[in-house]
């Protein structure tokens, strides 16, 4: 393990805590693994908020569309095996399509490239509506031809990786949820994951949650539905430590993997960047892919009724980041980024020396809390409320035991100011001033408040 990357799985949870309080979602899950060992997994919140069930790293979540990895690392590795080939057009495998879905080959469903329906003329699945598609319903809706011409851009499409679930099943002779279970899951060595639901009796299970726009209060979703036919595209459950794992097989740098380094080069690579979005993105096989504050990531995204979920591999570093919600609104995408930052600032500063690793804590006022986070040879002044908790932040240089310094700060802050620490008899800090504004523990600050009020 790198010597930064401590320090920084021990500020990643302090710092979702208090994203956990400002936005008051039900639960969140993160796993980060060093190199494919998982070194961090912690969960925040509730199971089921209506139960009042504690939410636990060893709860499965609806990982929705992290599915699709799953089932292009299938495809991949029956590729391997001279089963087929991607340029092949998928109405050799799968007949009665219309003739131009037929058409549509391999790599251009991996890519989402094929132009085929997103999710039907009915996509009511999706919202409790409907049950999931069955087979006979898939195939019907693919008797329609494709939305767009093939191989023009990048277009999303659920029903195109369930084609390519059939797909695995013709080759195979085998059903998908088995084949994908043995095959993939079983042989990357995940315990904690199921192509679908069910799952076994006594296991536990994170319920999802509505928003509170429409009644006023979050209403719990059970999340135990099957997605039939739709399962190569949605419908896998697992853990956010089993993620980690998973996807950091797919890293070429991986010691230990389904496929092959050529295999997995091919599903990373970008194929299509994604239009008409301000955020650029890219899709390769079965994978996204981007860049945040100047790192390379791939991984995926999911969203089912109930739960939001992102994992990201950064191959510089050889790390993998999921993060699990459990509610329509979850902010799992937002806050894997805020991770990532908080990852980027201790590999760039490094581990805090000796001088500084004391200058520690969450501090408050009434304006909310900061916190004091060492690295290198200085100590952030670090906003927890923040996405990116070290963006712009103040930073201290310390020049004695409790004395320091704000340099640099913003232009509209205390920049040049002095920073000192006072102490209690006891010899524990018990306030911080940074200039003229003096920060206390939480439960000073709350008691002044509610004195202030009964008064």
């Amino acid at each position: 393990m790198d010597k930064w990357l401590k320090p920084a799985l021990g500020y990643v949870p302090e710092w979702l805590e208090m994203q956990m309080r400002q936005s008051r979602q039900p639960g969140c899950i993160v796993a980060i693994a060093d190199h494919g060992r998982v070194v961090l997994e912690q969960a925040f919140g509730s199971a089921d908020l209506e139960a009042g069930e504690v939410l636990t790293p060893r709860h499965r979540f609806r990982v929705a569309s992290h599915s699709k990895s799953f089932t292009a690392c299938g495809i991949m590795l029956l590729r391997e095996r001279k089963r087929l080939r991607l340029d092949d057009e998928v109405g050799v495998y799968v007949p009665n399509l219309h003739p131009d879905v037929a058409r549509v080959t391999l790599a251009q469903l991996l890519s989402h490239s094929g132009g085929i329906v997103r999710d039907g003329p009915d996509a009511g699945q999706f919202s409790g509506g409907r049950p999931f598609l069955t087979r006979e319903e898939l195939l019907a809706d693919l008797e329609a031809p494709p939305a767009i011409e093939p191989n023009t851009r990048f277009k999303y499409s659920n029903h195109g990786f369930a084609l390519l679930g059939l797909v695995i099943e013709a080759v195979t002779g085998a059903p998908y949820r088995e084949w994908i279970a043995r095959h993939v899951v079983g042989r990357a060595g995940l315990k904690e994951t199921l192509p679908d639901m069910p799952i076994a009796d006594g296991t536990p299970f994170a319920r999802g949650h509505t928003g509170h726009w429409l009644s006023g209060q979050r209403r719990t979703v059970p999340g135990d539905e099957s997605t039939n036919a739709i399962g190569p595209a949605g419908g896998f459950v697992s853990t956010a430590g089993d993620l980690v794992r998973f996807f950091a097989q797919l890293d070429p740098n991986a010691q230990r993997s389904v496929l092959s380094v050529a295999s997995r080069r091919e599903m990373i690579r970008p194929q299509w960047r994604n239009p008409h979005a301000w955020i650029e993105g890219y899709y390769g096989l079965g994978i996204m892919s981007g860049r945040l504050n100047g790192w390379g990531w791939f991984g995926h995204s999911g969203g089912l009724l109930g739960y939001i979920s992102r994992t990201a591999v950064l191959p510089r570093r050889n790390l993998a980041v999921c993060v699990l919600t459990n509610a329509v609104d979850g902010w799992a995408g937002f806050w894997l980024e805020g991770v990532i930052h908080i990852l980027r600032g201790f590999a760039d500063r490094g581990a805090p020396t000796r001088r500084v690793s004391g200058w520690t804590g969450r501090w408050w006022s009434q304006w909310g809390a900061i916190d004091l986070v060492p690295m290198g040879d200085k100590v952030l002044v670090a906003n927890p409320h923040q996405g990116n908790a070290f963006l712009d932040v103040a930073e201290i240089v310390v020049s004695g035991r409790d004395a320091g310094r704000l340099d640099p700060a913003n232009g509209y802050s205390s920049h040049g100011e002095p920073v000192r620490r006072e102490r209690d008899a006891g010899g524990q800090v018990s306030a911080v001033w940074l200039g003229g504004s003096m920060l206390r523990p939480e439960a000073a600050v709350r008691a002044d408040m509610n004195k202030d009020t009964a008064s």
